[in-house]
């Protein structure tokens, strides 16, 4: 197998030069097209030669030797490098495999990608492996070394968490450091052993990315102090104008939950910046249906909808990315050794592509095997059922939703020893219960639907067991639904099934490629929009009810939490 991701055997190399001799011939030559050189900011003419998975020559000179090799006629195209995705959440429903896989096929070939999820499905060593086994698709997947959880956990929960950051941070896999959430913890809460794992991801050559929504001018400085290289929370033009005047690789996001792209780039373009360096694209994990027509091509096309001239465009998505990294000697560009991820344009303009090369191959529609279970990602089993009091509720304090992901806390008054919350009330029952059935954590959620009986869903933040709903008896029999399927997210309406999306890679992912899981998160915003959820993303809504980098109010495995005061209001409670 080629290591793309980080080296060439000695073997291959002499192979590679062997090529520009005429002794070997390539595997694929683009004769008579146009190419985005990055270097030089141009398009130029000429030809690209091929060796397996790998740039090996752009140019006006054709190979001596063709014996074998497969010719393309290139002259009705236009050929950029394939675009990169610096910071990917590959777990929104989806896995690493079906993002992947989904992403080559309108020209993002390279992943940046969060490591949260392993740090809770499964151990390091067996995360390793599963890492070794996506070099086998067609994308080159490179990973980040999260220093905090994004939720308040049990302390036998956090030293297993805790224990794998330092070999997380010299995989060679690993290529920045981040994103911080708990920056708070290092900024004010005096959190020396995340500023220590910053230190020795910069130790380790590695840059580190902040997460800073909203953050003064002051914060802004005092983290690039302690470290921080790049950051990805700008909501507006002043935002982005900020970080860059502070040096900070400024990303520019439009994702699912914060589509601020377009106005971004506008505000940019009336403050009369045009100047692109330092910038890049991310979709930063959006949930599958904002992915219909693919990931980091939509943003070039809206930037270049917007004003911006297309190569620069172009280097944002691609050779800025790369530069950042440290790994533009790898990708981000069709110069020489580079990994051969090529994108054939119609036109400039339009940065969709009509094919697409990803390692030296044409990118089809192939999965690639993957050893899951071999690795510690099975389906869900759990070992206990509910107890008759673990849907008591009492708590004098429920959550709010104010949007999406922020819940803001009130003081409950309804009468919760009903059955089956009326649904001319806001409000309905909300259940953390531990994976392992230890503890649980019972409260209410207003906002969230108006008549929905029960959802059960074990994709949540943690990977905890997320139960809302009207009724106690929709919500058992969802939770029995869910064990059956062996995890996933199960709705119940009046005794019956009206919705499941199985999720067996570890409760969490779905195995299903991204296409089809775009129908089913379709169908399930559907079903929830008519039993009155108002907002739009409730995924997102899922997997941050336990997050602590939001406010106000978390309901997390230690229990309700004031997240600004960092205070545990009512503690989780064990089984």
């Amino acid at each position: 197998m080629n290591e793309t991701r980080f080296r060439w055997r000695n073997r291959q190399l002499r192979e590679h030069a062997a090529v520009i001799d005429g002794a070997i011939a390539p595997t694929k030559l683009i004769k008579h097209t146009t190419y985005l050189n990055v270097y030089l900011k141009k398009w130029m003419s000429g030809h690209i030669w091929l060796y397996e998975d790998r740039i090996v020559y752009t140019g006006t000179e054709l190979p001596s030797n063709t014996e074998g090799t497969e010719i393309i006629d290139g002259k009705d195209h236009y050929i950029v490098p394939g675009y990169i995705e610096p910071h990917a959440h590959p777990f929104q429903l989806y896995n690493p495999r079906s993002l992947a896989e989904y992403a080559v096929q309108t020209g993002t070939t390279t992943l940046v990608n969060d490591n949260l999820m392993w740090l809770f499905l499964t151990d390091k060593e067996k995360a390793f492996s599963l890492l070794e086994e996506f070099m086998k698709v067609p994308a080159t997947m490179y990973w980040w070394a999260r220093f905090d959880s994004q939720s308040a956990l049990r302390e036998e929960d956090k030293k297993r968490f805790e224990n794998q950051i330092p070999d997380w941070i010299e995989h060679d896999a690993v290529i920045q450091g981040g994103e911080l959430t708990a920056w708070p913890d290092v900024l004010y809460g005096g959190d020396d052993r995340i500023l220590h794992w910053m230190q020795e991801t910069k130790r380790a050559r590695k840059p580190l990315e902040a997460h800073l929504p909203g953050a003064s001018e002051k914060t802004l400085v005092k983290m690039r102090l302690l470290g921080m290289n790049s950051e990805h929370e700008s909501m507006n033009a002043d935002d982005v104008l900020k970080r860059l005047e502070l040096g900070y690789q400024t990303g520019l996001r439009y994702s699912s939950i914060r589509p601020d792209l377009p106005e971004i780039l506008e505000g940019l373009q009336n403050q009369g910046h045009d100047h692109y360096s330092h910038l890049m694209f991310t979709t930063d994990g959006s949930t599958p249906g904002f992915y219909r027509e693919g990931l980091i091509n939509q943003c070039i096309r809206i930037a270049i909808e917007k004003g911006v001239p297309p190569i620069d465009a172009y280097m944002m998505a691609t050779y800025e990315p790369a530069r950042h990294f440290g790994i533009d000697n790898r990708v981000g560009s069709l110069n020489v050794g580079r990994v051969a991820h090529l994108n054939f344009l119609q036109d400039p303009n339009d940065p969709t592509p009509v094919k697409v090369i990803a390692k030296g191959e044409w990118v089809n529609h192939e999965e690639t095997p993957i050893e899951w279970e071999r690795n510690g990602v099975s389906r869900l089993d759990l070992d206990w059922d509910l107890k008759d009091n673990d849907l008591q509720f009492s708590m004098p304090v429920g959550l709010e939703m104010i949007n999406d992901v922020i819940m803001k806390p009130y003081a409950v008054d309804t009468d919760a020893s009903v059955d089956r919350i009326a649904s001319d009330n806001e409000e309905a029952f909300l259940s953390l219960i531990d994976r392992e059935g230890e503890w649980a954590v019972n409260t209410l959620l207003k906002g969230f639907t108006q008549s929905l009986g029960g959802l059960v869903s074990s994709y949540s933040n943690t990977g905890d067991i997320i139960f809302i709903g009207k009724s106690k008896s929709d919500m058992r029999k969802a939770f029995q639904r869910m064990k059956e399927i062996g995890g996933g997210i199960v709705l119940v309406d009046h005794g019956e099934v009206i919705f499941e999306m199985a999720l067996p890679l570890g409760g969490t992912m779905s195995d299903l490629p991204l296409q089809e899981l775009i129908q089913e998160e379709a169908e399930l915003k559907k079903q929830l929009n008519a039993h009155g959820f108002t907002y739009n993303d409730p995924v997102y809504t899922l997997l941050f009810l336990s997050s602590v980098h939001l406010p106000f109010t978390r309901i997390t495995p230690l229990g309700i939490m004031d997240v600004k005061k960092k205070e545990v209001l009512f503690p989780s409670i064990m089984r």
